[in-house]
């Protein structure tokens, strides 16, 4: 009976970092899971969050294999001289079919991959990629007003149950 109780772990469960500037600068049309090949000194630096993917992007190369580009890991405090690059890029393990219809979607749609969260499932580091189509400025003032006009009306009624 111990082990009916047990909770499906989520993925914002051990959230590492986030990129909001995707949300605010892109349609996010697909997300998909992603593994991410990180070396030992990598791997002790994300855990203790000191890494940023507000820059990053996906890059798609010929040979089909899926990159981690621009995204920063800084050097772990306790490594010596065989410690990391910042900014190398990182490859991303998906399946072969997934990469092919991505590489497609990107070259005829005009569409980009960008990471959105890099987080912890079960002791291994993932990767939040998202498909997404660029806003132009009516697209984020749009959004910019219909965030704001949600709040206003979670705080009419917040007030409003308070009477």
């Amino acid at each position: 009976m111990a082990g009916k109780n047990k909770k499906k772990k989520d993925a914002g469960a051990g959230v590492l970092a986030t990129n909001r500037k995707a949300s605010h600068d892109f349609q996010i049309m697909e997300k998909i899971e992603a593994g991410i090949i990180l070396t030992g000194t990598e791997v002790k630096s994300v855990k203790q969050g000191h890494v940023s993917i507000q820059e990053g992007y996906i890059h798609i190369d010929d040979h089909l294999e899926a990159w981690l580009v621009g995204a920063t890991i800084q050097p772990y405090d306790h490594g010596n001289v065989f410690n990391h690059s910042q900014t190398r890029e990182r490859k991303l393990l998906l399946h072969h079919k997934e990469i092919a219809r991505l590489f497609s979607k990107t070259r005829e749609k005009g569409l980009t991959i960008v990471p959105l969260k890099i987080y912890l499932v079960r002791g291994k580091i993932k990767v939040r990629i998202g498909l997404a189509k660029g806003k132009n400025v009516v697209d984020k003032r749009d959004t910019l007003r219909k965030r704001e006009a949600d709040r206003d009306s979670q705080r009419a009624m917040r007030n409003h149950n308070q009477r």
